[in-house]
């Protein structure tokens, strides 16, 4: 039974898009905004080449891939500013999110973020969403050594929060995401997005279990 994955639980760990929000979408979008501007199509395996990199990495491949004329800082604040935007009057949260953060809080369970995002753009959108309240810990990818699938963001998530890792549940959307938690020794729920449908297959493979809605949990 699904609930029983929160049975002797002290904190809940989540990646940000498409996860918590229903923003993959968006990030597609503004790739192909952003190439159409010098000139580039968007190619077929660009979402999974970058799957799991942090916002620094990612910048770093678009500039060598695409021989951008910008600086990295250049190129992310570029995406910080069409990102924020879209976040603030586009971006929902995943169905059940608000209940099921909210129980949280109410059973004293600790909630923390790792997300391949930059903090700016963290911040917009946990505000924009009236959430922010809820998570004691928002750690980026930026902030550890390696991004996803390595276990490095779960592991300082944990770490600040004052948890052991089976004492966490990580919710992720994406096969690198799940890999991370699962290396990080924690137990991972996939979330259902339209975005990654296609690889649901694998999701399935890789994590412990599947939520569409997170009132599931309660």
């Amino acid at each position: 039974m699904i609930k029983n994955f929160l049975d002797h639980k002290k904190a809940m760990l989540f990646d940000l898009d498409g996860t918590l929000v229903d923003s993959m979408w968006m990030w597609e979008a503004i790739d192909i905004e952003f190439l159409g501007a010098y000139g580039y199509e968007c190619p077929e395996d660009l979402q999974r080449a970058i799957e799991g990199m942090s916002f620094s990495e990612t910048a770093v491949y678009f500039k060598e891939r695409f021989k951008l004329p910008l600086s990295l800082d250049e190129i992310k604040a570029i995406w910080v500013q069409m990102s924020i935007e879209k976040y603030r009057y586009e971006v929902p949260l995943k169905p059940g999110v608000p209940e099921f953060l909210k129980y949280c809080r109410e059973n004293g369970i600790r909630t923390g973020i790792g997300t391949s995002n930059g903090s700016e753009i963290v911040d917009a959108v946990l505000t924009s969403l009236n959430v922010k309240e809820y998570f004691d810990v928002v750690v980026t990818a930026c902030e550890v050594a390696h991004g996803k699938p390595e276990p490095d963001i779960y592991q300082e998530v944990a770490k600040r929060l004052g948890v052991k890792p089976e004492e966490c549940l990580v919710f992720e959307d994406i096969p690198a995401g799940i890999m991370a938690g699962k290396a990080a020794g924690m137990p991972v729920i996939a979330v259902e997005d339209d975005f990654s449908k296609d690889l649901m297959d694998e999701k399935r493979a890789l994590a412990d279990a599947v939520i569409a809605d997170y009132r599931e949990l309660l």
